[in-house]
């Protein structure tokens, strides 16, 4: 007996009013302007053929003002599992074609539902927020909403990766699940994200401002540092998301998507040699010696336009997928400050949470000094990269280019903050100070006896160099593994990350420590 045809009509109906969201009329405005529906965000994330919806005809419950008999179609948010890179990725997708994306409680519930879903089988999470916000008309229950989605976040943090695309509005509330997730991508000029805008700002404190200013993907890619990627348009942030999975788990028990083959190369690269400047005042740019070092040149780099005095990006070294953390001493003499701090501070917390092992390049004469950081609390955010690295139990991995000098020596992962393997190129200088600062306290009173100062504190900087600043001190002490030639960094590293993959280590039973936020 075959099924009856009015039945099967009355579906493909159905799925059709849900894949029309808002309208055709509105799908195609969007498409028109260059940009995506929700629909065509969730087919250009995943392979074809492989997304799987969730929930497709859930819609509102609405009591009153306006929505009574009112059909939304998906409540405004497509959410499903489909495929990237050959593993299942879970995703939600708001229509801001229907009720301008807005949140009420049947939307809530399908991400929430999502998320448990995802947590459960372990694979990662990815919400593409372009929302009204809350659904007004709903009263409470759309706050009710927000405060699930976000318990979910912070449930998820650490279990699967959580990845925001920020492709619309996300405004108030709305803009605290992206901050709990892991990589937020911002589309530029397309999306915009803030607490409060202008004109809150404007009525409620008499500052004139522009969206530009508190709400744009440049703002929080350079400024606010609360985005990890800039993107041009969807296609880009879809592109962005797919190659920063490529370098992820699915999940906290997963290995990351490791490809190592079956023999390192073990040749030198004198290229390495030629970088190293021809004195220590000289700067050295560490991305060109992250190009060399990593497979193909290539290192994803996160947080680009933020805290340009450190690099943080992932990264394979013969195949092993690595988290890149380096001093770049091309900004702020590769000093750390605050934002250097809280930046790499939460991306090593993230590649431990993941199983990502750890590369730390160290080039650092201190941490910045001034006023400004001293009152801003240096202290505790500096605390924070102390505080990551000691409680990180992936391999860890350091070597040390030029200046390592003071509590910032220690904060770049030194191996009595816990690092498997430390090496250093002859340049390196290990000190508690710069050698000029040292000589000047140690050797003050024959330095301004001396018949020529200036000659005597040259003399006296070499000397300090000589006795307490060079590497063979530290490998004397036991406080690196080797000191080798730059031209053999990428081999020995190579090796060093092959030979502590295994690496397994245990800390004492405790619900969790307290880091200096």
């Amino acid at each position: 007996m075959a099924i009856d045809k009015a039945l099967l009509k009355d579906l493909a109906e159905r799925r059709a009013r849900v894949a029309a969201g808002g309208g055709l009329a509105k799908l195609e405005e969007r498409r028109s302007k260059g940009i995506m529906t929700a629909r065509d965000r969730v087919e250009a994330l995943f392979e074809p053929d492989s997304f799987q919806e969730f929930g497709a005809h859930v819609t509102h419950h609405a009591h009153d003002f306006g929505l009574s008999g009112k059909y939304l179609p998906a409540d405004a948010v497509v959410t499903g599992v489909g495929y990237v890179g050959g593993r299942p990725v879970a995703v939600f997708s708001q229509d801001f074609t229907v009720a301008g994306g807005s949140l009420g409680k049947m939307h809530a519930q399908k991400i929430c539902n999502l998320m448990e879903y995802a947590m459960q089988s372990g694979m990662p999470i990815i919400g593409v927020n372009d929302s009204g916000g809350a659904r007004i008309q709903e009263g409470v229950d759309s706050l009710s909403g927000y405060g699930q989605v976000f318990h979910h976040n912070v449930q998820a943090s650490g279990l699967v990766p959580q990845i925001s695309v920020i492709a619309g509005p996300c405004a108030g509330g709305a803009a605290y699940s992206p901050a709990l997730m892991d990589f937020l991508i911002m589309i530029r000029g397309q999306a915009n994200m803030f607490i409060t805008g202008p004109d809150v700002i404007r009525a409620v404190t008499g500052q004139q401002c522009t969206m530009d200013e508190v709400g744009s993907a440049d703002t929080h890619g350079a400024v606010s540092g609360n985005i990890h990627f800039i993107a041009e348009n969807d296609e880009h942030a879809i592109q962005i998301a797919q190659e920063l999975l490529s370098f992820l788990p699915s999940n906290n028990l997963d290995d990351p998507p490791h490809r190592p083959g079956s023999k390192i190369s073990m040749s030198a690269d004198p290229g390495m040699d030629e970088l190293v400047p021809e004195t220590s005042k000289d700067p050295l740019d560490v991305l060109k010696v992250i190009e060399r070092l990593v497979d193909d040149g290539h290192l994803f780099e996160v947080q680009r336009d933020w805290a340009k005095n450190i690099i943080i990006g992932f990264a394979r070294i013969e195949g092993i997928v690595v988290g890149i953390i380096a001093n770049q001493p091309m900004v702020k003499a590769g000093t750390l400050d605050i934002d250097a701090s809280d930046k790499s501070a939460r991306f090593v917390r993230f590649c431990n949470a993941f199983n990502i092992p750890l590369v730390t390049l160290v080039d650092v004469p201190g941490f910045l000094p001034g006023v400004q950081q001293e009152r801003g609390g240096i202290i505790r955010h500096g605390a924070k990269m102390l505080f990551a690295y000691a409680a990180a139990t992936v391999p860890k991995i350091t070597l040390i280019l030029r200046k390592a000098y003071g509590g910032a020596y220690l904060a770049m992962c030194s191996k009595d903050m816990g690092a498997d393997m430390v090496f250093a190129w002859p340049s390196a200088e290990i000190a508690v100070m710069g050698a000029e600062g040292a000589a000047n306290i140690l050797f003050r009173k024959e330095i301004k006896e001396a018949a020529d100062p200036v000659a005597r504190a040259a003399e006296m900087v070499a000397e300090y160099r000589s006795r307490f600043a060079t590497p063979w001190q530290a490998a004397e002490n036991n406080m690196i593994t080797d000191v080798i030639e730059p031209s053999m960094s990428r081999p020995t590293i190579a090796l060093a990350l092959r030979n502590t993959l295994s690496k397994r280590e245990t800390r004492p039973p405790k619900k969790h420590g307290n880091i200096p936020l």
